[in-house]
């Protein structure tokens, strides 16, 4: 990833759902919160409901594998959290481009 560090910080995590703004699909719900900083902080949250280890990481390997390709598109600055929902299973990374491109870089920006 160019512009951006792994979100590790559950103080982090739990700023971005609570004070950040949001922006959802059937797939998954961004947050995100400006973060002063010179580059993005990504964190992704996949939870059991969404299946085993398996599908868990397969969720994550999509959901990053859509923002490496389109993270130029993304304002620098924020801390952006990515929520995982149970209709994830079975898509791939260019469904989630098209929400990144038609819905979250444009609400981002605003």
């Amino acid at each position: 990833m160019l512009f951006s560090v792994v979100l590790k910080d559950s103080r982090a995590f739990s700023r971005c759902f609570k004070k950040g703004d949001w922006c959802a699909c059937k797939y998954l719900t961004a947050y995100f919160l400006p973060n002063g900083e010179a580059f993005n902080r990504v964190g992704i949250s996949v939870s059991k409901k969404i299946g085993g280890a398996v599908e868990r990481n397969r969720a994550k390997r999509i959901i990053r594998a859509a923002y490496r390709r389109n993270e130029t598109l993304f304002a620098i600055g924020y801390d952006i959290v990515f929520a995982a929902r149970p209709a994830i299973n079975g898509l791939k990374s260019t469904d989630i481009e098209e929400f990144f491109k038609k819905r979250l870089v444009k609400k981002m920006d605003i």
